[in-house]
């Protein structure tokens, strides 16, 4: 069983920049698959970025180049930092982890546990 809390969404202007944080409680998080959705009014929940404890990334093609997906594996921790921010990026961010080496995973069914979710909001 793993717990997952998101922390760090915002208000914030396009084109700037934020850090969201999920701290993973549990056994064996490093060998868990972790990733970052989102979710926007209205729409369903989208996958944006996945990190399998290779360290490999996938992104979602509209984040690319602009977010960036990482791990500690020694603090339990996922990370995902986002520049130059748009309007569209506004949403619910959801933290997930899927059991076992998944690389490339990308759809909500194939994760396993979920954090409650934090809203960013960017301002244009």
């Amino acid at each position: 069983q793993v717990q997952l809390v998101e922390s760090g969404g915002g208000l914030v202007q396009a084109g700037g920049s934020l850090s969201l944080s999920c701290s993973a409680s549990g056994r064996a998080f490093s060998t868990y698959t972790l990733g970052w959705f989102r979710q926007a009014p209205g729409k369903a929940r989208e996958f944006v970025a996945s990190i399998p404890w290779s360290g490999a990334t996938y992104y979602e093609d509209s984040v690319k180049g602009r977010f960036t997906i990482s791990r500690d594996n020694a603090e339990n921790m996922v990370y995902l930092q986002m520049n130059s921010l748009k309007p569209e990026d506004t949403a619910v961010y959801y933290c997930a982890a899927a059991r076992g080496l998944r690389p490339g995973i990308r759809t909500t069914n194939t994760f396993n546990y979920w954090g409650q979710g934090t809203l960013v909001t960017v301002s244009s």
